[in-house]
């Protein structure tokens, strides 16, 4: 009888070995599952980012708008990201009238490089 129950305790063991080493197994699988949904997730995130409207060494694409600010006393374009420079003027913002400067002083808004160059045009000496 002792061998009955030495043989059944030891397979018990073994089968619940087995089992926690199944359950380690399946949740450290089901973890780095888990991480690499998150690194693939990221990823597509970040590449969504790096395709934007604009780019980011001042080169202008077809879609884009643009915006007239005053920095240091001159007219600077920038694009509609609205901190990318796309190019710096000569046009002194004092020299402007005053209702343009209160575009500019707000951010004027140009749709199209055609406007943008009309504008430049316009009032550049």
């Amino acid at each position: 009888m002792k061998n009955k129950y030495g043989i059944g305790f030891f397979a018990a063991v073994i089968i619940i070995m087995l089992v926690i080493s199944c359950a380690s197994s399946f949740s450290f699988y089901k973890a780095k599952k888990e991480v690499k949904e998150e690194i693939a997730e990221e990823q597509q995130e970040n590449a969504t980012v790096k395709e934007p409207s604009i780019s980011t060494d001042g080169q202008a694409l077809k879609e884009d708008c643009y915006y007239l600010m005053e920095v240091n006393g001159y007219v600077v374009v920038y694009l509609s990201d609205k901190k990318t420079v796309y190019e710096y003027t000569d046009i002194r913002y004092d020299g402007l009238p005053s209702a343009v400067q209160e575009e500019i002083r707000n951010g004027k808004y140009m749709e199209d490089t055609e406007a943008l160059y009309g504008f430049l045009e316009n009032y550049s000496s």
